[in-house]
């Protein structure tokens, strides 16, 4: 039987705020470095960091590097979530705000279980009431240091993140097949509706 423990976030994982770009970032074709920004993140999806655009950075932006296995956390925005860095990539981008760079403690959790927990119902509702602004909400990062995150143990931690990867799976399969039952019907539907026309259409004939 496995046991849990609640770790507040700031003793599992270092937390860095994003890069802070003084100026508009505009992509280069090269001499830049790759970077990651809020807008680049899609959901809950892994990022892979090879697919990041290029940017002129200062020298300073080194320590907001991110690479495969770390988590980055959207601190504004109206949902307040963590997405993986891809762990089959080879490459690493700088993280900007309002994304928060997280580098987990592998020996007490993994990236993707951290992830997983900070997008459930319970660390949400904790966001909500955490929450600064009122155009922009924002996650300060006092607060996200004093999450709280359960913790069992790694081994079950990692059997939760596959079956929640085979849940959004089958969710997944679930809304691809109701698409093209719907699709199929509207089609059958033309179809009969085509037929009907056919059939009650005058011959053309006019003796």
């Amino acid at each position: 039987m496995s046991y849990s423990t609640k770790f507040k976030l700031a003793s599992i994982c270092e937390v860095r705020s994003g890069y802070t770009a003084r100026n508009r970032l505009d992509p280069v074709t090269e001499g830049g470095v790759r970077a990651i920004q809020l807008r680049d993140l899609e959901g809950e999806k892994d990022y892979d960091p090879a697919k990041a655009p290029l940017y002129l950075l200062g020298a300073s932006s080194e320590r907001y590097w991110v690479g495969p296995g770390d988590v980055m956390f959207r601190s504004r925005g109206e949902r307040n979530t963590a997405v993986v860095v891809a762990p089959h990539s080879n490459a690493s981008a700088v993280a900007i705000l309002p994304l928060v760079v997280l580098h987990p403690n592998r020996d007490l959790v993994d990236p993707r279980y951290l992830a997983w927990a900070m997008n459930q119902p319970p660390a949400q509702r904790y966001f909500d009431k955490c929450a600064l602004g009122t155009n922009i909400r924002m996650i300060p990062k006092a607060a996200l240091d004093e999450l709280e995150v359960e913790l069992p143990d790694l081994k079950t931690q990692k059997l939760i993140t596959e079956l929640d990867a085979l849940a959004r799976r089958e969710r997944d399969l679930a809304r691809k097949l109701a698409d093209r039952k719907f699709e199929l019907a509207g089609l059958a539907l033309l179809k009969h509706t085509q037929q009907q026309r056919r059939t009650t259409l005058p011959s053309g004939n006019c003796d």
